[in-house]
């Protein structure tokens, strides 16, 4: 099928974007399919985001989104489902995972940096066109200063360029070849999937704080996170587990 396709494995929900054809170019529906997809069960330990075919990740949204917008009400409407969108992936309650081979631009580049890992090939390769087409980069895109710098993050965004991945390593867990970005992208699923639910939850509530508040209140809201993850059974569970881990390696 076309367009967002969603499947759960065991504790790993995977989400790929197949429209290859168009170099998976996102459409309205998309975004309403990648947020529905994010409605995670408990079960779910970490999201894999891959794409299907070779040349692109995703292109970015479909230019005739932007075409189809008529009015200031109709762009506002439609940048604020993105921004949605984008909270909703930077905000899940468990470790998110891009896997990302060719093109990324646009809002997949800024999905791609809402993620919280991200694995590309060495035939990978970033931009912020937007400003090309008239309009500014937003949402996300305010975080990639923090990866890059805000010298490159402003020489990305007022170019509207296309960049090799090789410029823009330091946003990526990894960049492996082609044939490796499975298995790579595998391995980090088997580090951060066997967490439990309610630590994980703590840890990304606690990224998202510390991105929006200062030093005092981040460390204010980390004391009541450690504390309050105590409440939960599975807590014990884990911490008795790896005990008896440790004891079995004596």
């Amino acid at each position: 099928m076309d367009g967002v396709q969603v499947r759960d494995e065991g504790p790993v929900r995977r989400i790929t974007l197949n429209r290859p054809r168009t170099r998976n170019a996102l459409t309205r529906e998309d975004l309403r399919d990648l947020r529905d997809a994010f409605d995670l069960g408990p079960a779910v330990r970490a999201v894999v985001l891959d794409a299907a075919g070779d040349r692109a990740f995703c292109a970015g949204m479909n230019v005739d989104v932007f075409l189809a917008l008529g009015s200031e009400a109709e762009a506002r409407a439609f940048i604020d489902g993105l921004r949605a969108l984008l909270r909703t992936v930077r905000t899940a309650p468990v470790t998110t995972i891009c896997a990302i081979d060719g093109y990324c631009l646009g809002a997949a580049f800024e999905l791609a940096l809402a993620c919280d890992l991200r694995v590309a090939t060495t035939r990978a390769s970033f931009g912020l066109p937007e400003i090309k087409l008239g309009v500014p980069s937003v949402v996300d895109a305010a975080l990639l200063q923090q990866y890059v710098g805000l010298s490159l993050a402003k020489e990305i965004i007022l170019t509207g360029d296309t960049y090799p991945v090789a410029r823009l390593a330091g946003i990526c867990t990894a960049v492996v070849e082609p044939g490796e970005l499975g298995p790579r992208t595998e391995e980090l699923v088997g580090k951060v999937a066997g967490h439990t639910r309610t630590v994980l939850a703590s840890q990304k509530r606690l990224f998202e704080t510390w991105q929006n508040t200062g030093l005092a209140d981040g460390a204010r809201a980390s004391v009541e996170e450690f504390a309050t993850t105590f409440a939960a059974r599975e807590t014990r569970e884990q911490l008795a587990s790896y005990r008896a881990g440790l004891g079995g390696r004596r």
